[in-house]
């Protein structure tokens, strides 16, 4: 099952459309081992590196796709759960910002992605398929519990993406 262009603000279609697989779970699984892989592969003197200046290193890169993952999970939990208000957005930036990395391992923060995708994954094979569709709103707009998995396999493609582009060429 996919979300559908209804189940989710035209804002996230981009990430969603990264996705080929047509199951969350294998989507999410599928995503974590080739993200494990890609950064294992990236050179130990490109993980400081900025391809221009004010842009993140890539240490900050992954550390966002972390964050974010945080993000949507908590979001879909909520959403899961029946809550009906509605739930913050997070400046992207900031977070960044007040995200001291200078004396985190880049091997750290691949462990953290990989256990914070772990949980992903366990909080999402525990929903039945009614419990993906419910929606709910955050500041950015409405969003079905599904198209959340979908927007975190898709955020986390597209920055792997941005970063074979842009960081290791």
């Amino acid at each position: 099952m996919r979300p559908q262009k209804q189940d989710y603000i035209a804002y996230f279609e981009h990430y969603i459309n990264l996705v080929s697989e047509s199951d969350i779970i294998s989507a999410l699984k599928n995503n974590l081992q080739s993200s494990l892989q890609f950064f294992k592969s990236i050179p130990s003197n490109k993980f400081d590196y900025q391809y221009s200046p004010h842009k993140w290193t890539i240490k900050e890169v992954i550390n966002h796709i972390i964050d974010t993952e945080r993000v949507f999970s908590y979001r879909a939990l909520c959403f899961s759960r029946g809550e009906t208000q509605i739930l913050p957005g997070f400046d992207e930036n900031e977070y960044a910002n007040h995200a001291d990395l200078s004396n985190v391992a880049f091997e750290d923060l691949v462990m953290e992605f990989d256990i914070v995708r772990q949980a992903t994954i366990m909080q999402f094979s525990h929903l039945p398929s009614d419990k993906l569709l419910l929606k709910g709103k955050s500041a950015a707009g409405e969003n079905n519990v599904l198209s959340l998995g979908y927007m975190i396999v898709g955020h986390t493609q597209h920055h792997i993406n941005v970063v074979k582009e842009r960081y290791l060429t």
